[in-house]
């Protein structure tokens, strides 16, 4: 009985100092965000289109591992149609902005703005090594999302990407990367013919700029994906994605 009692009270000590997290997979939300995210989700900022992924892409759990807060300054990162960005601007209002970065304008980001509907979203035409417009402030939040092994393809120059990235964002700021998970040591070996990327490589050249990893998620992780297919070619079957979020 003695030997349990001290077993609890020292799982009660690693809990509180943050240790026995370190070793589970992030939760998907307190009680409170929970409420906030659902918000979010169902946000009038979002599109039919948009909710198509919602299966696969999990909102919920992208903005809790993302740690959305309303108020926070976003940046982004190859904003495509503005999926993502649309999301992240319901859920940083009120108070917060989010910047959506395309390497050309994008219309459909460009009707987001125009609908009204979204009105702390702002568009940024910019070559993505260099995405930090002038007149933002100091960020909170960077995400790329499914988009980075894109970067590679391009191509730009990461390491200045990554550098003005860090730069960019308030001390305690967070980066976070999600994409198609290669395999295991294959590096940017797969970034084009299977637009899939080594998550090993993808830490390697983020912390770099002097991040570090403060946590990864497995909410998008699929173990069945032999990792050897476009994700367009599974045929509907489950694909892997790692989630990573860097720290500055």
């Amino acid at each position: 009985m003695q030997q349990k009692h001290r077993l609890a009270q020292a799982v009660l000590a690693l809990a509180a100092c943050g240790l026995l997290g370190q070793s589970l997979a992030e939760p998907a939300a307190a009680p409170q965000g929970q409420s906030q995210y659902a918000q979010a989700i169902a946000s009038p900022a979002r599109t039919d289109d948009d909710r198509k992924s919602d299966d696969k892409r999990k909102p919920a759990e992208f903005l809790a591992f993302a740690k959305v807060r309303p108020g926070m300054k976003v940046l982004d990162l190859a904003a495509g149609g503005g999926t993502t960005s649309a999301l992240l601007a319901a859920a940083v209002a009120p108070g917060g902005e989010v910047w959506a970065q395309t390497f050309k304008p994008s219309a459909k980001i460009d009707q987001r703005i125009a609908s009204g509907k979204v009105p702390n979203l702002h568009a940024v035409v910019a070559s993505i090594d260099n995405p930090i417009a002038k007149d933002m402030p100091p960020l909170d939040l960077v995400t790329i999302n499914m988009s980075y092994h894109d970067v590679v393809n391009a191509p730009v120059d990461r390491a200045a990407m990554n550098k003005r990235i860090y730069d960019a964002l308030k001390p305690g700021g967070y980066y976070v990367v999600i994409d198609n998970s290669a395999k295991n040591g294959s590096g940017l070996s797969a970034t084009k013919t299977l637009h899939r990327i080594d998550e090993a490589t993808v830490i390697e050249e983020v912390t770099k700029a002097g991040f570090k990893v403060d946590a990864k998620s497995d909410f998008l992780r699929a173990p069945s994906d032999p990792r050897e297919q476009p994700f367009w070619e599974m045929k509907g079957a489950p694909d892997d994605k790692f989630a990573i979020r860097f720290v500055k």
